[in-house]
């Protein structure tokens, strides 16, 4: 396969680039990022993409690919609902527009979240717009598109989360992590089997368009 990632210079990002590198199916691996990464590597492409609003400029670079990971995302604290929905749902389905146009037959995977609201009434002002993204991307008519719902998610391989205080959390906190773990085996994955999971779930398809912490667990064995 050769797939496109996006967002990753984040923690998901990262986490499933790196598995996407080391997989022996995946013979190359596109990287859309505002900045390039500090990483170099003989299935590595990267194109430096400022404006993501808009994908049509770069058409022509992404015609080829058997699969595209989105994982750019940002956190809605502080956010108006008219910024969060620009970076959230417009920046995606800019993506997903463009790639369906160059190839209905890839598969497109979403990194949503738990608590996404598919029926876009709700009063949570993230989980809304998430749910509208993920609904709009299940209508474009893909050959498989699937939204992961991670939930908890501990980073492996040195990779860190943008946010300074998740980081402190994992690092402080990491006893609570393994008891939780232990208590609910099905509802914490870490970057590799996001990646592994995302990988497998393109080559095999799988029956459920949401995935969650469960599957994930599962499409990664």
């Amino acid at each position: 396969m050769k797939v496109i990632v996006t967002g990753a210079s984040g923690m998901v990002g990262k986490g499933v680039l790196l598995e996407c590198l080391d997989h022996p199916k995946v013979v190359e691996v596109l990287s859309i990022g505002r900045r390039t990464l500090d990483l170099t590597h003989p299935k590595l492409k990267q194109i430096e993409h400022k404006d993501f609003s808009e994908f049509e400029s770069i058409a022509d670079q992404l015609a080829g690919y058997d699969a595209c990971y989105a994982c750019m995302g940002v956190s809605s604290a502080g956010m108006k609902e008219e910024q969060y929905r620009t970076m959230t749902y417009d920046y995606t389905m800019a993506l997903a527009n463009v790639l369906y146009g160059l190839n209905a037959k890839m598969t497109f995977i979403y990194v949503s979240g738990q608590g996404t609201d598919s029926s876009e009434k709700g009063r949570i002002m993230w989980a809304r717009i998430k749910g509208k993204t993920e609904n709009d991307i299940f209508k474009l008519g893909f050959k498989q598109a699937y939204a992961f719902r991670p939930g908890a998610i501990i980073p492996m391989r040195g990779v860190e989360s943008s946010s300074k205080l998740y980081n402190f959390l994992i690092k402080s906190l990491g006893w609570l992590i393994k008891l939780m773990k232990k208590i609910s085996p099905n509802s914490i994955v870490n970057t590799q089997q996001i990646g592994v999971a995302m990988i497998n779930a393109s080559i095999a398809g799988f029956d459920k368009e949401i995935i969650g912490p469960k599957e994930i667990l599962m499409l990664a064995e």
